[in-house]
């Protein structure tokens, strides 16, 4: 005779739901601090990172790896765009949506180039804003209509991605030296190049000296426009 299993067979389950790790940056420190608190009140929500700046951003994230970041567009130091861009590159596994005041379409295309994979307004409602990361985070195209388009947008923006393995390629660059030239057309000097990539300084000073040659060109100027030149954005 079968039997049904007992309950006392039966994996445990459980409705606690695994927290999303969540960095705000925002030059604004009311705003960040109430963001925070609306955003973990009675949600599985959990801010492991406040930064005032762009800067403070990127060195968050690559230390802490959250699972997401919201990068106010209009940061001192360094704007939420370059540090979505670095943010991308330096910890892939967060995702990054951007904050911003207005609703501006240029801003958005270019917080997408970066890697960006969402735009919300500030005055987005708690209730939509907090659905719009939970998506997010689950892989899902957010709803909202201040996302409209995005899917579009952002395969338009994967089409660089080739672009950058033809240039790794094409000069024989390992994916440090991609990285570090990413940073150096973003004006970074070798010390925040360091910094950021977890390197000593005489560390980064022979990669630069192999991209040097790698790329046939005789300093950083010239290394970042050869880059830009061939979309390496």
């Amino acid at each position: 005779m079968s039997h049904a299993p007992s309950s006392s067979t039966r994996p445990p389950t459980s409705g606690k739901q695994l927290p999303i790790n969540l960095l705000i940056a925002d030059d604004e420190r009311l705003f960040r601090q109430s963001l925070k608190i609306l955003l973990e009140t009675g949600t599985n929500i959990k801010v492991v990172v406040e930064a005032a700046d762009g800067q403070e951003a990127v060195l968050g994230a690559r230390e802490t790896t959250p699972d997401l970041a919201l990068l106010d567009v209009d940061m001192p130091k360094m704007d939420g765009i370059k540090a979505a861009k670095l943010i991308s590159t330096l910890s892939p596994r967060t995702k990054v949506l951007m904050l911003s005041v207005h609703h501006e379409e240029d801003k958005i295309r270019s917080a997408l180039r970066a890697g960006a994979i969402g735009y919300i307004l500030k005055d987005t409602d708690r209730a939509e804003f907090i659905e719009i990361i939970r998506q997010t985070h689950g892989g899902k195209a957010p709803s909202s209509p201040y996302l409209a388009d995005l899917a579009l947008e952002a395969k338009r923006g994967d089409d660089q991605r080739p672009a950058e393995v033809n240039f790794a390629e094409q000069y024989g660059l390992t994916e440090l030296e991609l990285r570090i030239l990413h940073l150096v057309t973003e004006g970074l000097s070798n010390d925040e190049i360091g910094q950021l990539t977890d390197s000593a300084r005489e560390t980064i000073k022979g990669h630069m000296k192999a991209l040097f040659r790698k790329l046939d060109v005789k300093n950083r100027t010239e290394a970042a426009v050869l880059a830009i030149r061939q979309g390496l954005k």
